[in-house]
């Protein structure tokens, strides 16, 4: 079996969705009858990290210049090697070139959905006309599925299921880290955390979806109640401007701390800083963030609004809270606080590596069914 995945970006990306293709990527390469996946980034933020590959991933990264290069790039590897098994198309705007390609290689084409951008219809009509034509879609989480079912229902297709996973090898307990405690100024504080993107793009009415205002919020009347808590904000993006603005403004600069963008090696010692772990975020596809928190030890609180609610599975791991009531916020955040830092919750592996390879294999397995189907139709056509 030939593999052919088109990926906004994995290996030398940052951030949940190019960790999840990592996983992605390593889950498919051991697949029993993979012979070979060719994986195409999109984008590659970060090319100078060096990270291991699997043997039999061919990771072909000429196509980074923008669209049209993009595109010469999948054209010519198929061009030279047309004989595929499945496309998989790792994000719903790469679904034209998606289906180029299976005119071509005569291969049925799986989507792979994360979140919001698969909510409702996009911008570009042909896209929207090939989500409901896809032959098999895989969703990381169930809220996602179902909204994407709602607009694109694919004929036939229910979907697959395939959640986030953790590293429970490189994320676990562990003390803070004192060079870490001096640079950021935490020494002998209490640490509410929040781990993400800060981009404008991601808002709405001003607010940055992952619920970050509604903790800057909520700030002034905890600070009356636990006088040395500070807010550490792990992240950069284009709203980081207006986030330290209004943290100025609510009177908080002994309070809130910015990191701006962190190196990957840094992300488990920023975890062991915190206390607690808050995102009461509104339009999460998943937030493979609450997982590695959860694996570092530290409580978290999460939103009953979006799909963050699958990842502490329903508040059996964490702690759910309605967004928009900062009184339930304040009591999930005193109550994270109150809970024993360094405790990995019972029942996370279900999110482990192995739980996601066998979830991946056993969706391989159906998918194969479709193949065939494929194969035959082109074989009848031609």
């Amino acid at each position: 079996m030939r593999v052919l995945a088109l990926v906004p970006d994995a290996f030398g990306g940052y951030g949940g969705i190019a960790e999840y293709n990592r996983d992605l990527l390593r889950a498919l390469c051991a697949y029993p009858t993979c012979s070979e996946v060719v994986a195409i980034p999109r984008q590659m933020p970060m090319p100078d990290v060096a990270e291991p590959l699997p043997a039999i991933l061919t990771y072909v990264t000429s196509g980074l210049g923008g669209k049209l290069d993009y595109l010469v790039t999948v054209l010519r590897v198929v061009q030279s090697s047309p004989r595929f098994d499945l496309v998989l198309c790792a994000h719903i705007n790469l679904l034209p070139v998606a289906f180029l390609l299976r005119l071509w290689a005569r291969a049925p084409v799986a989507l792979l959905i994360h979140g919001l951008e698969a909510w409702r219809p996009t911008r570009i009509p042909l896209t929207n006309f090939l989500s409901s034509r896809v032959d098999a879609f895989i969703s990381v989480s169930q809220l996602t599925k179902r909204r994407f079912l709602g607009w694109a229902g694919p004929k036939g297709n229910g979907g697959f299921l395939l959640p986030c996973s953790v590293d429970f090898e490189r994320f676990r307990p562990g003390p803070k880290n004192t060079t870490l405690l001096d640079r950021y100024g935490l020494a002998g504080k209490t640490v509410v955390m929040s781990l993400g993107r800060l981009s404008a793009s991601e808002s709405y009415k001003g607010r940055i979806y992952k619920g970050i205002d509604e903790v800057l919020e909520l700030l002034p009347d905890l600070t009356e109640e636990i006088v040395d808590v500070v807010y550490l904000v792990v992240g950069e993006g284009s709203d980081r401007r207006r986030l330290e603005e209004k943290a100025k403004s609510l009177g908080l600069n002994k309070h809130v701390v910015f990191t701006g963008y962190v190196p990957e090696s840094e992300k488990v010692d920023l975890y062991r800083l915190a206390d607690a772990f808050v995102m009461p975020s509104r339009v999460e596809g998943f937030g493979i963030v609450f997982l590695e928190a959860m694996a570092c030890g530290v409580p978290v609180v999460a939103s009953k609004a979006d799909a963050s609610r699958e990842a502490v599975r329903n508040g059996a791991l964490g702690i759910l809270v309605d967004p928009s009531d900062q009184e339930d916020i304040k009591a999930a955040v005193l109550e994270a606080l109150n809970r024993p830092k360094g405790v990995v919750p019972e029942g996370l592996d279900y999110f482990s590596y192995g739980n996601f390879e066998r979830r991946l294999h056993r969706i391989l397995d159906t998918i194969t069914v479709a193949e065939e189907a494929v194969r035959v139709e082109y074989e009848g056509k031609g």
